[in-house]
């Protein structure tokens, strides 16, 4: 490869890395055809951009990027390597776990820059599914918010038979 191509190609990885804030480190070596185009649509439909990248290339740009964490993922860099772009957390780490489920042995999870944290290892897989996305813990802080209030509106509504029952008790203790 010529060296103005690899300035290139460390120029692309440098944009994808700012334009994705999360992305995963992959092995897919060994996919038949037919599992590849299935692995590339599944990605395309959930919004994650993958590419096989060489590991030094690779390696150059995460050195240049000055972030330790980033660091972290330099040993995952040996055999065949795809990374998985993407803006949700845990998008690929699903997409992963529904290959494997049905009975695919790639993608394998090398490591993961989620959330501004290193990941490192396959076994981080279900860790990383249980990462939720920024719309969900906006949902769930919603939820947490209008629990209470729920809990107070339903108690009243039930309580009001009863309260209704004792002002009735006590306006005719007054008249006797």
């Amino acid at each position: 490869m010529k060296k103005e191509t690899k300035v290139q190609v460390i120029e692309s990885i440098s944009e994808l890395l700012k334009e994705y804030p999360n992305y995963y480190v992959t092995d897919i070596a060994g996919l038949n055809a037919k599992n590849t185009v299935k692995l590339r649509r599944a990605c395309f439909e959930q919004g994650i951009k993958l590419t096989v990248v060489k590991n030094t290339l690779f390696s150059h740009v995460l050195k240049a990027m000055n972030n330790e964490e980033m660091n972290n993922l330099l040993p995952t860099l040996v055999g065949n390597t795809a990374i998985m772009y993407t803006q949700s957390a845990n998008a690929p780490a699903k997409l992963i776990k529904q290959m494997q489920k049905e009975g695919l042995a790639k993608p394998v999870l090398k490591g993961a820059y989620v959330q501004e944290c290193a990941f490192v290892g396959a076994d981080k897989l279900d860790e990383l599914i249980a990462i939720k996305s920024r719309e969900e813990l906006i949902g769930d802080i919603v939820s947490l918010l209008q629990s209470p209030a729920r809990n107070v509106i339903s108690a009243l509504q039930s309580a009001g038979g009863k309260i209704a029952g004792i002002v009735k008790t006590l306006s005719e203790k007054e008249e006797k």
